[in-house]
C-alpha cells in the first residue's frame, strides 16, 4: 500500500491557519514514517534545500527503511548535480522522472527488493462497504473517520477546511468490512476562493462515484443550512444510501423534549430524503456510535434488498386495487407486471401501456406501497416505467 504524504516545510510560521495546517501536516508526515516499512524519500535534482536536509535529519531513526529517489531527472538532466545528494551517506540514488515515466522499473525493482513478502499471504478480495462522510466544512467529518477507523489518518482541527483530499481508512463491525472515505467540507460556490479548495470539493463530489452510503453530518450547534439541501441532493440524485448524523450533539443545551423537536425540524429540513434515518451524535465523546454503527449496517442490507417478481406483483394488485391507475383524456393506464433488476439503491422496473399516463403522483404512491410493505429505510428507490413495446 503506497501512502503519499504532505510537503514537509521548513519555515513555518506561528499565528495563522496556513502555519498550523504546515504543523499538523508535518506531524501526520513523522508519524507516518513510524508506521512504514519502507520510505521513499523524494528529492527535487536542481537543488538541495534546507528542507531537504532537516527531512534527512529527521529520517535519521529509520535509516534502514530509506530508498533516496531523485525526480525531474528525465533524459539525463540534471543528473550531475544530483549525485551531491550523496553527500548525506546514502549508499544508492535512484534517478527518476515522475513525469515522464524514466527508470520507474528500476524503482520498483528497489521497491520490491527490499520489502519482506514471507509473511504476506494470498487470500481472496475483501468485499467492503464503502461509506463517504459529507457536508460542510468543520462538522466533525474528520473525527468521525478516525473515531470509526481507530487511527488518526485524517487532520483534526479547530480550523475549517483542513482536510483537503479524500482520505481512506478501513473497520470492521460484526463481520462487515466498511472503507471509510473522509471528504474535504463543501461551501457555498461563492465562498471558494482557492484553486486548492476548488479541487478537493470536486473530489468530494467525485468520491460519490465508489460510495455505498454516505453520512451526511450537521453541526449541531449550527443547524441546517441552503448548502446542506444541495450537497446531500448530489447524493440523493446518485441514488446513495443516506444517514443523516447531527454531530456535537454533547455541546447543545437542552431537555427531554429537545431532540424530538430538532429531529422533526431536521426531517421537514430533509424532506426531499425522507427515507434517510437521523441520528444525533457526539464523534468526539463516542456518543450514539455503537447506535450508529447498527444503522450503517442495517442501512447497508436495506440499500442491497432484494424482492422477489412473485412478491412484487402481488403488491402491485393490492395497490392497484386500492386506488385505480389514472387515466387521461379517456385513455387508462394499464400496468402490467413489476420487477427489481437491480440493488444499490432498489430500482424496479414498471411495465405498462403508455409511460405518458404514469403520473409522477402514482409513482410516488407505488413507491410508498414498496416501502410500507418492505421498509427500505435509508435508501432511495427508483421506479423505471417502460412501455409495452
Amino acid at each position: 500500500m503506497l501512502m503519499d504524504t504532505g510537503g514537509f516545510k521548513l519555515e513555518r510560521e506561528t499565528g495563522s491557519i496556513e502555519a498550523e495546517l504546515d504543523e499538523l501536516v508535518v506531524q501526520k508526515t513523522i508519524e507516518t514514517f513510524k508506521k512504514a516499512d519502507l520510505i521513499l524519500l523524494l528529492f527535487d535534482a536542481d537543488k538541495i534545500t534546507g528542507e531537504d536536509e532537516e527531512l534527512v535529519a529527521l529520517l535519521r531513526p529509520h535509516w534502514n527503511k530509506l530508498v533516496a529517489v531523485i525526480n525531474k531527472t528525465e533524459g539525463g538532466r540534471k543528473e550531475e548535480e544530483a549525485w551531491n545528494y550523496l553527500k548525506f551517506g546514502f549508499d544508492k540514488l535512484i534517478m527518476i522522472s515522475a513525469e515522464h515515466g524514466d527508470h520507474i522499473p528500476e524503482l520498483m525493482d528497489e521497491i520490491t527488493n527490499r520489502l519482506d513478502f514471507s509473511k504476506v499471504e494470498e487470500g481472496e478480495e475483501i468485499q467492503q462497504i464503502k461509506i463517504a462522510i459529507m457536508g460542510k466544512p468543520n462538522t466533525g467529518k474528520s473525527t468521525l473517520s478516525n473515531l470509526l477507523t481507530h487511527t488518526e489518518s485524517s487532520i483534526v482541527s479547530d480550523y475549517a477546511g483542513t482536510t483537503r483530499d479524500v482520505v481512506e481508512g478501513s473497520f470492521t463491525y460484526k463481520n462487515r468490512h466498511f472503507q471509510v472515505l473522509d471528504t474535504a467540507g463543501i461551501r457555498r460556490k461563492a465562498k471558494v476562493k482557492e484553486d486548492v479548495e476548488y479541487y478537493s470539493v470536486t473530489r468530494a463530489i467525485k468520491t460519490l462515484d465508489r460510495t455505498d452510503i454516505v453520512f451526511y453530518m450537521i453541526d449541531a450547534n449550527e443547524g441546517f443550512a441552503e448548502q446542506d439541501s444541495k450537497v446531500a441532493g448530489y447524493a440523493h440524485e446518485q441514488g446513495k444510501a443516506c444517514v443523516i448524523a447531527i454531530n456535537k450533539w454533547d455541546l447543545v443545551v437542552k431537555d427531554d423534549k429537545t431532540m424530538d423537536e430538532q429531529r422533526r425540524k431536521y426531517e421537514n429540513d430533509f424532506s426531499f430524503m425522507a427515507y434517510a434515518p437521523i441520528i444525533f451524535i457526539s464523534a468526539k465523546t463516542g456518543q450514539r456510535i455503537d447506535r450508529l454503527l447498527e444503522l450503517i449496517k442495517f442501512v447497508d442490507e436495506q440499500n442491497a434488498m432484494r424482492i422477489t417478481t412473485g412478491a412484487l406483483n402481488e403488491l402491485l394488485a393490492r395497490a392497484t386495487a386500492r386506488v385505480e391507475p389514472p387515466s387521461d383524456k379517456g385513455k387508462r393506464l394499464k400496468i402490467y407486471y413489476m420487477t427489481q433488476p437491480t440493488t444499490r439503491p432498489p430500482a424496479f422496473a414498471v411495465f405498462c401501456n403508455d409511460p405518458e399516463l404514469f403520473h409522477f403522483s402514482y409513482q410516488r404512491y407505488l413507491e410508498n406501497q414498496i416501502r410500507e410493505a418492505y421498509g427500505l429505510e435509508g435508501t432511495p428507490v427508483r421506479l423505471m416505467i417502460r412501455g409495452r413495446g
